[in-house]
């Protein structure tokens, strides 16, 4: 019943965004499991355009925020503001009071804006002035940044970029999809209206069922063995690889590994997970949480190549017995 219901999500998001079916796919996993998404892409690729739409047809409150060198954290989260008929001080809330919220260009606001979202994603609440209030659930947060334009920017730390499930990469559409996209925005008797599909009480149930979704031990031990490659990639015969890696992935990686996969699972209708859902989500869990060093940025070396490189070298048969 619910994976009909996500078929339909899908589908009617499919009538205003083309070809970026990765990218709802990965947006629909965080929203069941709880996870922050960062999306990477040049712009027009309709990142705004998706998670819009998506908010649209999940039946939540929406707010886009543009994040702008000049932003404050109050613009984000509210301030008090003084009322002179009632000689008091009143709160006004920010529009981080939302269900998904788009953070738009992330890394065009200096830290203090960017610590102040990144607090309210990992505690899930909001003190302005003496009074905490709780985010309202779900809580969502689509940050995007444009890997092009680095001028005047504020790179998210390395540290707080962990916070975030899963960082996807955005590419270009094919030319078929380009075409539609053409076709689409230059028609004026477009209809650009989705009907909503989903609302809060599915969400939580799905997220439910999704917590159900079985993993056997070896798969477990699969993604420890995946993750702590990263840390100790010598010890797993990639010395090559070694010489590139400054850090590696966070015991966060451990644990979006597993729910990643597991919401994999459940939308594709089966209730346990297969080998093929951890590596098909490796990258995105990843990407973001292996640092290189720049030995690897001079040999022209990606996360993504020693992504795939580690999914080479560790093989499924030999974790099982792993304690």
């Amino acid at each position: 019943m619910h994976q009909e219901k996500i078929k339909e999500v899908i589908n009617e998001v499919k009538k205003i965004v083309v070809g970026q079916d990765k990218m709802v796919n990965r947006l629909l996993i965080g929203l069941f499991t709880n996870g922050h998404i960062l999306l990477e892409g040049v712009p027009g690729l309709a990142k705004t355009l998706t998670v819009n739409t998506l908010s649209k047809v999940l039946h939540l409150d929406f707010k886009r925020i543009q994040f702008t060198p000049d932003l404050l954290p109050s613009d984000l989260v509210g301030t008090m503001i003084y009322n002179q008929q009632n000689a008091n001080f009143e709160v006004k809330k920010g529009p981080i009071f939302s269900n998904i919220i788009l953070a738009d260009e992330v890394n065009r606001s200096p830290a203090k804006v960017q610590s102040a979202l990144l607090e309210a994603m990992q505690e899930k609440q909001v003190t302005i002035g003496e009074t905490t209030f709780t985010l309202d659930k779900p809580f969502l947060v689509l940050a995007t940044q444009n890997p092009v334009d680095q001028e005047g920017t504020y790179p998210l730390p390395e540290a707080q970029v962990d916070r975030f499930m899963m960082k996807v990469n955005i590419a270009y559409p094919s030319k078929l999809d380009e075409l539609e996209v053409m076709r689409r925005m230059t028609n004026a008797h477009f209809v650009s209206e989705v009907n909503p599909i989903l609302d809060k009480a599915d969400i939580f149930a799905i997220r439910n069922a999704i917590n159900d979704v079985q993993i056997a031990e070896a798969l477990e031990n699969y993604i420890i063995e995946l993750v702590f490659s990263t840390r100790y990639p010598e010890k797993y015969g990639m010395q090559e690889e070694a010489k590139y890696i400054q850090f590696g992935a966070s015991p966060r990686a451990s644990i979006n590994l597993n729910l990643g996969a597991k919401a994999i699972a459940f939308m594709d209708g089966r209730d346990y997970v297969l080998p093929e859902d951890i590596k098909s989500i490796a990258e995105d869990v990843l990407n973001h949480r292996i640092i290189l060093n720049y030995e690897a940025e001079a040999d022209n070396v990606s996360t993504r190549d020693l992504i795939q490189k580690i999914l080479e070298k560790i093989p499924l048969n030999k974790t099982a017995g792993i304690r």
